[in-house]
């Protein structure tokens, strides 16, 4: 027996720590709530500058929006395998480190928006092969390269709206090729490219608006297969070619098209009258879109115009044309006249030659 309550005594300072480590994964950081047996982690507008060590392993889902975070590290999310949801926007993150996330196996949605990311590592994708939406939305990112999203495949919604992006690989989005939305509004893109979208047959809306797109590349658009929505609105689009738009090959697709400052001419009304006729095309904003040149047309929608325009070029044409016609005449009237006169000179001076 004295033996038994020695053993006894002396685990005794250790049984804190015992217990720890048997319980650990269902205690809650004191700054946090926890809910459903700490399954759920309430850790919002805590005032927090870095993630809780205490959190119980085996949460699914972890909030810490809203806190003074500056970075996440590779021990930031330690042992929180069976998280499914992380969300940490509106903090002033501006580091991610390498492999900082690549547990995270099991993770379904990450909120990163509203916080201070000026570039992804490229890293940033591995481990995270469970992944289907990803919100980056509201930070300061300038570039996307292929290899920071490569291990995406399973995701279904990227928003990479309103930060400072001017290109983008194009390969970056190779390996998404199960993305239904993607949201690039907000940003300072200027040409829409050939190749960048080649493998999202899956697509269903992408959103471009307020960009500074002034080109679409002629195939840009053609893989899009299941495209539902494509907003372009608030770019720097002056015309557009039909056939851009005619390769989109689907059962229906919504345009938006608006705020934009377009030249109204006979070309943009015949595109947008072909656009009009396609089954699957359906240009939502048509009767706010308003032209921003020539300058006696600015402000007019160009719905407002109706054929007005090619009738104009027509007429205009048609005048060129009788122009041209009256002084090819004239040319050969005064031609032929010449040639009268010249003749009844020669004639007059054969007959004087001949007395």
């Amino acid at each position: 027996m004295l033996v038994s309550g020695c053993t006894m005594l002396g685990v005794m300072p250790f049984l804190p720590v015992l217990l720890h480590t048997a319980l650990g994964f269902k205690q809650c950081p004191s700054s946090c709530l926890c809910y459903e047996s700490s399954d759920l982690v309430d850790c919002r507008s805590r005032g927090l500058v870095q993630v809780p060590s205490s959190v119980p392993h085996g949460s699914w889902l972890l909030d810490l929006s809203g806190n003074k975070l500056t970075e996440v590290t590779s021990r930031s999310f330690k042992g929180l395998w069976s998280l499914k949801i992380l969300l940490m926007f509106n903090n002033s993150i501006q580091t991610l480190q390498p492999e900082s996330l690549s547990s995270l196996q099991f993770l379904e949605k990450l909120d990163l928006s509203f916080n201070r990311l000026r570039w992804l590592p490229q890293d940033f994708s591995q481990g995270l092969v469970s992944l289907l939406e990803l919100q980056l939305g509201h930070n300061l990112l300038q570039h996307l390269d292929s290899a920071s999203l490569g291990d995406f495949e399973n995701l279904r919604k990227l928003d990479l709206s309103y930060n400072r992006i001017q290109a983008i690989d194009v390969r970056a989005f190779n390996s998404l090729s199960r993305l239904s939305l993607l949201n690039l509004e907000g940003n300072r893109l200027n040409v829409l490219k050939d190749g960048l979208l080649s493998r999202q047959q899956s697509m269903k809306v992408l959103l471009l608006s307020h960009n500074n797109i002034s080109k679409i590349e002629t195939e840009a658009l053609t893989p899009l297969r299941s495209l539902t929505l494509l907003s372009l609105r608030g770019n720097r689009l002056e015309h557009i070619r039909f056939k851009t738009f005619v390769q989109l090959q689907t059962t229906s697709t919504h345009l938006q098209m608006s705020l934009n400052p377009w030249t109204c001419d006979c070309d943009l009304q015949r595109v947008f009258g072909k656009i009009q006729h396609v089954r699957h095309l359906h240009v939502e904003d048509y009767k706010d879109i308003i032209c921003h040149t020539p300058a006696h047309q600015a402000g007019s929608s160009l719905a407002s115009l109706d054929s007005q325009l090619c009738m104009a070029e027509t007429a205009s044409v048609l005048v060129i044309t009788i122009t041209v016609l009256l002084a090819v005449i004239g040319t050969l009237v005064k031609a032929e006249h010449n040639r009268k006169n010249k003749q009844t000179v020669s004639d007059a001076e054969s007959q004087a030659h001949e007395k």
